[in-house]
């Protein structure tokens, strides 16, 4: 390890004079340990480095950190390369889960074992994305379903990041607008929040007037094999058909897999 060491001037006071950004004070301490820049040396760096470098330094950490709370999925999924890009190898995220579906009945991750789902996380009173989302998620089950050359079934899984506000009744209203096949999930507050962290789902109120808000959310879908394992996520960026061919992959790979076992 590099260690620093210099006098110090005497009647100098280090880390006042010459760092007053104390906000940054532990994210730039984090990243002189990172590369191997001990504590008595920092003296000498920080009286070497003019105001507007502490800046640029203590703004990177700081951007790096906000970045990595942002994450959606976890920096330990293991994401592939190329085309591949978005296949998570192994359970990364997900686990189990008590929910409420459309009919006040209580569903858990075993009661959807034995399907493959393809899940996402919304808010009924999203304006645009939403909507879009659930469309393209309807269509994708249609040109994989039964009446299809693929004739592949999916179960698709609506899961409210909003409990407030979508109750059993108006997600069952909500849903059957797109397709009544879609299965709506909510619960209390506490169980939305579980399952969201468990799932690395980002979502936060914003514009909020009274009980008028919107939702910030990371608007993944997730691929779910049999074992409610999770195989892909799905960006926004995907139409139907591209979703529909990615899945449609991923079925027949892990298909390939088991008799090859």
């Amino acid at each position: 390890m590099l260690h620093l060491q210099i006098p110090r001037t005497r009647g100098s006071t280090p880390l006042t004079n010459h760092y007053i950004l104390s906000r940054g004070h532990g994210v730039l301490m984090l990243l002189l340990l990172v590369v191997g820049v001990t504590y008595s040396g920092l003296h000498e760096m920080l009286v070497s480095l003019q105001p507007a470098g502490l800046l640029v330094i203590a703004g990177a950490g700081m951007f790096v950190h906000y970045n990595d709370e942002r994450r959606a999925i976890p920096k330990g999924s293991h994401q592939g390369t190329g085309n591949n890009q978005n296949t998570i190898k192994g359970p990364a995220i997900g686990g189990p889960f008590r929910l409420i579906d459309m009919n006040n009945n209580v569903v858990t991750d075993r009661d959807l074992r034995g399907n493959w789902v393809l899940m996402y996380f919304g808010y009924t009173s999203s304006p645009d994305v939403g909507p879009k989302e659930i469309q393209k998620m309807a269509k994708a089950i249609d040109i994989l379903g039964p009446e299809s050359q693929q004739n592949l079934k999916i179960k698709p899984v609506f899961i409210s990041i909003d409990p407030l506000r979508d109750s059993p009744s108006h997600l069952r209203a909500y849903l059957k607008e797109f397709d009544r096949r879609i299965v709506g999930l909510t619960g209390s507050i506490d169980a939305i929040r579980q399952i969201a962290q468990e799932f690395r789902v980002y979502f936060k109120k914003v514009e909020e007037d009274g009980e008028d808000y919107l939702i910030q959310s990371s608007h993944n879908m997730y691929l779910m094999d049999p074992n409610m394992e999770i195989v892909r996520c799905f960006g926004v960026e995907y139409d139907a058909e591209q979703l529909a061919e990615a899945i449609l992959k991923e079925v027949k790979k892990a298909s390939s897999s088991d008799k090859q076992v």
